[in-house]
């Protein structure tokens, strides 16, 4: 999973074509480590999407012009535009985000 470190990187990454999964998150917080414990193996199950992360706190611009307001927080990109947004609140378990990438 590539770790955005500037903004270039992520607009590269949002605009390749086929689907892309950013996951915003930070240092900090609590329910992004409990992600941290079970997104790997929903990577290797969805190997057909691009996937990043992106620090919420070092890219605030990025974060609101996404509407991201909780973290951590999956945003799934098609040729740049946000087809889809999982919220801080759902995105606690592997079955909430299993079922949020099935639906895509």
């Amino acid at each position: 999973m590539k770790n955005i470190n500037t903004d270039q990187e992520y607009r590269e990454q949002i605009n390749q074509e086929g689907m892309t999964v950013g996951i915003f998150t930070t240092t900090w917080c609590p329910d992004c480590k409990r992600l941290d414990m079970f997104i790997d193996e929903i990577t290797q199950e969805h190997q057909d999407k691009q996937w990043f992360t992106i620090d919420r706190d070092e890219f605030p611009e990025i974060s609101e012009e996404q509407t991201v307001m909780g973290i951590p927080s999956l945003l799934v990109f098609k040729n740049g535009e946000k087809v889809a947004h999982l919220h801080s609140a759902n995105a606690k378990t592997p079955e909430a985000v299993n079922e949020f990438l099935k639906d895509l």
